[in-house]
């Protein structure tokens, strides 16, 4: 199994566990962020851009992870990745630098993926 699998495999188990035991509040958040991700004035494809800018300032790599997933999935394109970490490293500094290698990797590796196994992510 390679990184994305296990991350995609426990990201799945944790969350189904969490929403047994969360309330109400954790289960609206949830909904919130799901929502807020559908098309609207912005795409699918510029919100997950921005997701992944900011989930790389805020250093969250499973975050980084999810949207370098969706994006992929949506056909966002090399260089529209690589200029989104490029704005995440001015405004973040050089601490992203860490999670900007990592983003690297993970997209090489979804890029690694065929397609079925792509879509059977998230």
């Amino acid at each position: 199994m390679g990184k994305l699998e296990g991350f995609d495999e426990y990201r799945k188990k944790m969350n189904k566990r969490i929403l047994e035991i969360g309330n109400l509040t954790t289960k609206r958040f949830w909904a919130l962020d799901s929502e807020a991700y559908r098309g609207g004035a912005l795409d699918e494809k510029t919100k997950e851009l921005l997701g992944l800018a900011t989930s790389t300032v805020l250093k969250c790599d499973d975050c980084i992870s999810y949207h370098i997933i969706r994006c992929i999935q949506l056909g966002v394109s090399d260089e529209e990745l690589i200029e989104t970490l490029n704005i995440a490293l001015i405004v973040g500094g050089s601490i992203t630098i860490p999670h900007i290698r990592r983003a690297i990797e993970t997209i090489d590796e979804c890029k690694r993926l065929s397609q079925e196994e792509l879509k059977r992510l998230l």
